[in-house]
């Protein structure tokens, strides 16, 4: 059962065949721009990764011209695992990967981003960027301290979102921020330039009331929505139309989140895909 539901969960997140995936990221020779067990390898490799790319999805809706080259260009509702296996395999590779082909791959979304304009908005566009990057970084670090099995102390969040802004800067983000201080600070600068649009609020809706879960997993899809939302500041739920229950989400919500995260860390660490993945 639980080699089951790792590849249930595995080819949702890395396609139909993850231990070659996982091999190709983890295996290729070659220098990497993170040493192991750094900072940015223990956030994007923990569990609570699901949780705050989530929260990471609601928060940058809240920007309308981002939120416009969402909705006019990546067919989100269309083929949503496509994208999620995309983001994946970006994240994967340019934090564990070897360094040509964390270049590579950097350079295809610039391709994609040159590619992606409207009548008010280019998806290059770098303060367009540096908001997509601080809202995915500030939900990564969130979702890790308050779920992830290993918290950062406070030196080590500044490392990470150091270490972040490596990648940001490669993708072009312009003046990244490089500590815990500068992130937040940046995400008040945001703050009057965001709403909640009707193409953001309808976003929201397909997450997480219309997202396409089999009936059997929409339990445990509805604990890790629920997480998400939990984790969202106070200004981001009204825009989105979501609710604020401070007393329910710091009991009952971080309860369920937490035995969902540790449930999820337990299946992705199973001997047998461990085992296939190193032999790739």
């Amino acid at each position: 059962m639980r080699d089951q539901l790792a590849r249930m969960i595995l080819t949702k997140v890395a396609g139909p065949d993850p231990q070659t995936e996982r091999a190709r990221v983890h295996n290729t020779p070659g220098p990497r721009w993170f040493a192991a067990g750094s900072p940015i390898q223990r956030v994007h490799g923990d569990a609570s990764m699901f949780t705050g790319g989530m929260r990471a999805l609601l928060l940058q809706s809240l920007h309308p011209l981002a939120m416009a080259a969402v909705s006019a260009h990546s067919g989100y509702r269309g083929d949503p695992w496509g994208r999620l296996q995309r983001t994946s395999y970006f994240l994967a590779i340019t934090t564990y990967g070897a360094i040509p082909a964390a270049e590579e791959a950097i350079a295809r979304v610039q391709s994609v981003h040159e590619r992606v304009r409207g009548a008010n908005y280019r998806a290059s566009d770098p303060h367009l960027l540096k908001w997509v990057h601080v809202a995915e970084v500030d939900s990564f670090l969130t979702a890790h301290q308050t779920y992830g099995a290993h918290p950062l102390n406070a030196a080590e969040q500044d490392q990470y979102v150091e270490q972040t802004a490596l990648v940001a800067g490669k993708l072009g983000v312009l003046d990244p921020p490089t500590t815990v201080a500068e992130l937040r600070q940046t995400l008040a600068e945001y703050q009057p330039e965001l709403r909640g649009t009707t193409e953001a609020r309808q976003a929201a809706r397909f997450i997480l009331v219309h997202p396409p879960v089999p009936w059997a997993a929409r339990p445990a899809y509805g604990v890790l929505t629920a997480a998400a939302v939990g984790l969202l500041p106070w200004w981001a739920r009204w825009p989105l139309r979501l609710p604020y229950f401070p007393l329910t989400e710091q009991t009952l919500v971080r309860a369920a989140g937490d035995g969902l995260t540790r449930t999820i860390r337990w299946v992705l660490t199973s001997p047998t895909w461990e085992e296939a993945a190193v032999k790739g």
